[in-house]
């Protein structure tokens, strides 16, 4: 956990506002350990957002995957894999529960916006305004072989396809207002459609947009387009509040208020009765996430080999990384890095503190998320919403789905006592609970 420094409160009555995240594909979640359930079965999914929903959770997160991991052409078996339709999901929690928000994640890419736009609207009407959509691109081969187009789009493209995927769907939002509609016509090169509602508008208005892209360009979209951010930068308070300041700057020269746009990074939360019994289960966590073969594997990944006949507490590989075009279908760990660099970084921690291939994984994953007793980190966690790192942070457990427990149980009553956490739900829609003012186009 990073230590708060003593900045100036610029948000000081700020509170923190929490969303569950439920991964599905992941080497976080400990699914080895007794404790856990299958991340397939419906109980699951119910027992976490009741249990977030007790917590007074803005939101439950369901990430979404349009294909199996996999590595080499095999299926890929060290994490958790699969995980059913978002929006099905949802719509069986929505019957469930009565006040927590509702987030999909859906493709722009690979979706239709007329057809998603009706679903969207149909879950936020019959979850009485409770929907949400965080708006992902992927654009690889891999997943795209499904649709039969492959990675046909730029990195570009994906995201001015993204733009007017949600503006077209926005308009769709727009054409009915429970008591009078009008057709949606759009051609403008991505898109050629003539769409008529099916559904009015629920009572947020629109579905709440999230959006996690962390390029500039997904940075620009998001400033221009969404209403939430679920940002990587969720453990050291100096990187997150550069990344919140710049969102606010690119906010403001869309001609938007500064604080239009929240930022809610992704974390990990290990509480104890004392800090260091916190820190002994905080380092039992990160050995249970990070198996000799997940160490290989992540490894691997930046050597752009199969390391699995290496010996995971040797050194790593002596030999530098292949230059080449690499595997995604175990994500985008050499995105935007060079691997000789990181593999020269890398040699130099394993090298100083003398770690083996997997202890070095090991420290690299420990520096992530917070951990402490309940009233450290609600200290911490306060302290970021009234500097303005973030407003608030998007929960990934490492048990589900008891994970949430001593979260709801421990911390939750800690941020209370600060004035930084609500006694209850400030509304019935997910955009009262978030605080957003009403939809963008219907200002």
């Amino acid at each position: 956990m990073s230590t708060a420094p003593t900045d100036d409160l610029r948000f000081p009555d700020a509170t923190v506002h929490f969303g569950v995240f439920f991964q599905g594909v992941n080497h976080g979640t400990i699914w080895s350990d007794p404790r856990s359930g299958s991340q397939l079965h419906h109980s699951t999914f119910v027992q976490l957002a009741r249990t977030a929903e007790r917590g007074l959770f803005d939101a439950f997160f369901l990430g979404e995957g349009l294909r199996l991991r996999e590595q080499r052409g095999r299926l890929h078996d060290l994490d958790v894999v699969g995980r059913p339709d978002a929006l099905t999901e949802l719509a069986t929690l929505a019957g469930l529960t009565e006040r927590i928000g509702l987030v999909a994640t859906q493709n722009t890419t690979y979706n239709d916006p007329a057809d998603l736009a009706r679903r969207l609207a149909s879950l936020d009407v019959l979850s009485g305004g409770r929907a949400a959509w965080n708006v992902v691109t992927t654009d690889n081969a891999w997943t795209g072989e499904n649709f039969r187009r492959g990675g046909y789009l730029d990195h570009a493209d994906r995201y001015e396809r993204a733009e007017r995927f949600v503006a077209l769907a926005r308009r769709v939002w727009d054409s009915w207002d429970g008591t009078a509609f009008s057709p949606v016509l759009a051609d403008d090169g991505f898109f050629d459609v003539e769409v008529l509602p099916t559904v009015p508008r629920s009572p947020q208005g629109h579905p709440v947009v999230f959006q996690a892209g962390d390029s500039p360009a997904g940075r620009d979209f998001a400033a221009r387009s969404a209403d939430v951010v679920f940002s990587r930068h969720g453990t050291h308070h100096a990187d997150a509040l550069a990344f919140a300041d710049d969102l606010r700057r690119r906010v403001v020269a869309a001609g938007r208020p500064e604080d239009d746009l929240l930022v809610l990074p992704g974390t990990q939360i290990v509480l104890g009765d004392t800090a260091a019994e916190a820190e002994e289960k905080a380092r039992w966590v990160v050995e249970n996430q990070v198996t000799p073969a997940t160490a290989l594997s992540l490894v691997g990944q930046v050597w752009g080999e199969d390391l699995s006949g290496h010996d995971p507490d040797g050194p790593l590989p002596a030999h530098d990384p292949v230059i080449a075009g690499i595997d995604g279908t175990r994500g985008a760990a050499r995105q935007g890095h060079d691997p000789r660099e990181v593999a020269r970084q890398w040699r130099a921690v394993a090298e100083e503190n003398k770690f083996s291939l997997r202890e070095l994984v090991i420290h690299n994953s420990s520096e992530r998320g917070f951990s402490g007793t309940p009233s450290q980190v609600a200290d911490e966690l306060t302290h970021w919403v009234r500097t303005g790192a973030s407003s608030g942070f998007n929960i990934s457990p490492y048990l589900v789905p008891s994970g949430l427990d001593e979260i709801v149980d421990q911390l939750v009553p800690a941020l209370q006592e600060r004035g930084a956490y609500p006694a209850e739900y400030v509304g019935t829609t997910l955009r009262e609970h978030l605080g957003l003012r009403p939809p963008l186009t219907r200002r």
